[in-house]
């Protein structure tokens, strides 16, 4: 109540009049500014009724579910060469690819506690500390099914349209988007810098953001957890591509980036596999785009 009041004191001291917007600022009606304040801390006080939104006065986004917060990094609309002609057969060929759109990705891996406060519950058992359990690390064991459900309700608690990204929003922000440098990882060529592995993650998930973010300030797009992506699993081919979505139809979902788990060397950008609907695997979780 007190930072409620310490906010609305300041505007009155101002002496300006204002609009609420339930998106996480207020208007000064004068010359057209906007207040920011932290989403949902206020709920209905006089004229400032407002509800979850961003927070702030940037390209990125923050909401607040129930006290936990996530960042949403916004990637610029943009034109990639997608795949790798020195990876696996799948990732072949290479081939120009153009999104027309600009969108967000989360920061992070979603989380055990964002999950936590929209589900209300764990997935498939739950976590235990062999695979890592604590607030900021990833949520795993997460079948593509699971996404759908955590999906429907963040989006009712919210009023947006969170999903998961195509695999061609994937590899482009992993890459940097518009700021890549051509690293073979996301944000270094050095994969010990960005990526939790075979090598140093133990044999477990590790917190979130604990590396080096990417161009675009996305972490652990290289390892920690996969990250299912929605397209169905298909092959490429040589024609350039606009805004594509994956196979018309299959039987495995697509994910991608690199895990804890993985031991034979696939963390670089490109790399894809796929996984059935209905399983989920300790080193699998995902990521949210808008």
């Amino acid at each position: 109540m007190r930072k409620h009041l310490s906010l609305i004191c300041a505007l009155s001291l101002a002496f300006v009049s204002v609009d609420a917007v339930a998106q996480g600022y207020v208007i000064n009606k004068k010359d057209g500014t906007k207040v920011y304040y932290p989403a949902g801390q206020v709920q209905s006080v006089g004229i400032y009724d407002v509800g979850e939104g961003p927070e702030q006065q940037t390209d990125d986004l923050t909401f607040t579910i129930s006290g936990i917060s996530f960042k949403m990094k916004k990637v610029k609309a943009g034109t990639f060469q997608m795949g790798s002609e020195t990876g696996e057969d799948n990732e072949k060929p290479v081939h120009k690819v153009t999104l027309t759109k600009d969108y967000y990705m989360g920061e992070t891996e979603v989380t055990q506690a964002l999950w936590y406060v929209v589900m209300g519950e764990t997935p498939n058992g739950g976590w235990s500390n062999t695979y890592g359990y604590g607030e900021h690390y990833p949520a795993y064991d997460i079948t593509y099914e699971d996404c759908q459900s955590f999906l429907t309700k963040l989006n009712q608690r919210t009023g947006k349209t969170f999903r998961l990204p195509t695999e061609a929003e994937w590899e482009f922000a992993a890459r940097g988007g518009n700021n890549s440098k051509g690293y073979t990882y996301a944000g270094s060529n050095t994969l010990e810098d960005v990526a939790w592995y075979d090598k140093n993650s133990h044999g477990m998930t590790h917190p979130v953001a604990q590396k080096k973010a990417n161009e675009l300030g996305l972490y652990d797009m290289s390892g920690n957890v996969f990250e299912w992506c929605e397209d169905w699993y298909g092959e490429y081919f040589f024609m350039p591509q606009t805004d594509p979505t994956g196979a018309a139809s299959g039987s495995t979902r697509v994910y991608r980036g690199g895990s804890w788990y993985e031991i034979i060397g696939d963390w670089r950008v490109s790399y894809r596999s796929y996984y059935y609907l209905g399983e989920s695997h300790p080193s699998i979780g995902f990521r949210l785009a808008l």
